[in-house]
C-alpha cells in the first residue's frame, strides 16, 4: 500500500510540474556576424512576490528540519 501511495504521489508531482512548465523564450535577433551582441529578450521582469520572503522561508525550513530531526531521533531511541 505504501508503494502505491509513493508511485501515485510521484506521478502527480511529475504531471503537475509539466503542467506549469514555461516555454522557452524566443532567441534574440542578432545583427552582428560574430554572434555576439544583438537584442535581448526584453526588459527584465519585475520581482515575484515570493522574493520578499526568501530569507524568512529559509529560516522556517531550517526550523522544520531541526524539529523533525529531533522528533525522529526521539521516536527511534
Amino acid at each position: 500500500m505504501k508503494t502505491i501511495n509513493k508511485l501515485v504521489s510521484s506521478l502527480f508531482l511529475f504531471v503537475i510540474s509539466f503542467a506549469y512548465a514555461e516555454e522557452f523564450p524566443p532567441a534574440p535577433n542578432s545583427t552582428s556576424k560574430s554572434g555576439i551582441g544583438g537584442g535581448g529578450p526584453g526588459a527584465p521582469t519585475p520581482a515575484s512576490p515570493i522574493d520578499m520572503y526568501v530569507y524568512a522561508l529559509a529560516i522556517v525550513a531550517v526550523v522544520f528540519i531541526i524539529f523533525y530531526t529531533r522528533k525522529y531521533k526521539s521516536i527511534k531511541a
